[in-house]
């Protein structure tokens, strides 16, 4: 039997891109600017990124590169001053604030540094949450939560609240809420900076298997978390320094 041929990200279409976007934003007044117009901080200047359904893709830079700029623009949660941003096929830059949620609802997963768990409520209810957005029913959105904290091995924590976690198993709860819409994008903002070493590593390890289809976006600063990756976007003062 003839072997599979896999495609090329260049014969793919982007899941989601940057072309020539730049974002600026203006500072605040204050008695030093007060006489003349607010100062602009440019944070990306003309970054054109493309990324492609089964990579797992590196974010790198220094601190004020604009990783967090970048990662804000690619899943819908800002929109650029110049250039164009299109996730999913559809061009978010002109988008509607609402428009930019349903179709971030639909298409994007994001794993924060900081857990953002509800404290109140179990593991399992707190994967749950996008699909009450979505309107899903409770028995699935049940099925559907406890099926990806299995995946996580939280398969005896689901009705565990956040403050009975511990940091790694939170962030496990985290992936797997990320997860649970079966986003076309997964982005994660340096998953493993609260983490320990070996835990950190167990985390980068999951979100690299769940690249089925679906492009991982990760922003770190950790050189061994960057090898994991397919490859690296590195940032220098809000430009593409190294891709590859």
């Amino acid at each position: 039997m003839e072997e599979a041929t896999q495609m090329s990200p260049s014969t793919q279409t982007p899941v989601v891109s940057c072309a020539d976007v730049t974002r600026q934003y203006t500072r605040g007044s204050s008695s030093r600017f007060s006489r003349r117009s607010h100062p602009t901080v440019t944070a990306l200047d003309e970054v054109s990124v493309d990324i492609y359904p089964g990579e797992f893709v590196g974010i790198a830079g220094p601190s004020g590169s604009g990783k967090s700029t970048l990662l804000h623009l690619l899943a819908g949660l800002d929109t650029p001053t110049g250039g164009d941003v299109t996730l999913a096929g559809t061009e978010t830059t002109g988008l509607s604030e609402q428009r930019r949620a349903r179709l971030r609802l639909a298409h994007v997963g994001i794993v924060f540094q900081h857990f953002y768990l509800l404290p109140s409520i179990s593991a399992r209810s707190n994967v749950a949450l996008p699909l009450v957005e979505e309107g899903i029913g409770t028995a699935t959105r049940r099925e559907k939560a406890v099926e990806l904290l299995e995946e996580v091995g939280l398969a005896d924590r689901t009705e565990h609240k956040p403050g009975q976690l511990s940091g790694g198993e939170q962030q496990r709860v985290a992936i797997a809420r990320a997860l649970v819409t079966d986003p076309s994008v997964l982005i994660a903002d340096e998953p493993t900076g609260e983490l320990d070493t070996a835990t950190g590593e167990q985390i980068i390890r999951m979100l690299n298997r769940h690249t089925d289809g679906r492009a991982v976006i990760v922003a770190s600063h950790d050189e061994q978390v960057l090898e994991q990756t397919d490859r690296v976007i590195r940032l220098r003062d809000g430009q593409v320094e190294n891709d590859g």
